[in-house]
């Protein structure tokens, strides 16, 4: 499977819906490698895969090396870095851990999450030669801020807004853009109104393509469920009845029989 290249990914606004999921380690990335368009390092890998209870404490060092995993475990794939909160809050600042990325990784392109308000952020990236993924919509790195993970676009204010910013991120010089916990209506409002594919997570049908963390969508992660979230497989109780018929044939001795041993 060839690796798309940006303009081909872009090509696919209105066409094929893109798939894209997360992935933190290499052993993951090989087994989506197959299907996924886009493999997604984000910051979710905090809570996950970390116990934490948003995204926020994730630092730029676990991102690489997180990073470098799935690069490695899917190098004909797409690979995106979540800039941690933090890494971006100025343009030198942005600059520096966007180029640590680069430097230190074989990722494609970095994620920043913000809207008109971060504009200015991707453009300085883009003009030094990195390739930006915007995020608009609810924010997990303003979790703390706003008081919570709030649905956005329930007004025709919030939905201008919403517009507003896909519209100057694309104009920034991003080549996509993921949308998330955004009213279906609005979000496909949102993706008519640029020219770059609009990726959705919580944001309906009616956009470019869909990401979800794969500990999610294979029921890995029993803590919280979010509405949007589609299970293709109980994957907690199929780990827990395996390791529980390895723990029983441990004690039993049945494990290892003669067609485990040297």
């Amino acid at each position: 499977m060839k690796k798309l290249s940006i303009s081909a990914i872009i090509k696919r606004k209105n066409t094929l819906p893109i798939m894209m999921i997360t992935a933190y380690d290499a052993l993951f990335a090989r087994l989506f490698e197959e299907s996924a368009d886009l493999l997604l390092v984000g910051d979710s890998l905090n809570m996950s895969f970390g116990g934490n209870p948003d995204t926020l404490s994730a630092t730029m060092d676990q991102m690489i090396y997180h990073t470098n995993a799935v690069c490695k475990g899917a190098q004909n794939t797409f690979v995106i870095c979540d800039m941690p909160f933090g890494t971006y809050t100025n343009e030198s600042t942005a600059l520096s851990n966007a180029i640590r990325v680069y430097r230190e990784t074989h990722a494609d392109a970095v994620k920043i999450e913000g809207g008109a308000d971060k504009a200015y952020l991707v453009k300085h990236l883009v003009d030094n030669g990195i390739a930006v993924c915007g995020h608009i919509g609810l924010l997990p790195q303003s979790v703390r801020a706003e008081g919570g993970y709030k649905v956005k676009g329930k007004s025709e204010e919030e939905a201008l807004s919403l517009i507003a910013d896909a519209q100057a991120i694309e104009k920034a010089g991003a080549f996509i853009v993921v949308i998330e916990g955004v009213k279906a209506d609005v979000a496909t409002r949102v993706a008519q109104s640029v020219s770059i594919p609009v990726i959705g997570i919580g944001a309906g049908n009616g956009v470019d393509g869909q990401v979800l963390v794969f500990s999610d969508m294979l029921g890995l992660y029993e803590p919280f469920v979010p509405k949007f979230v589609k299970q293709y497989m109980d994957g907690a109780t199929a780990v827990k009845q395996a390791v529980a018929t390895y723990t029983q044939e441990v004690q039993s001795r049945i494990f290892p029989d003669e067609n485990y041993v040297y």
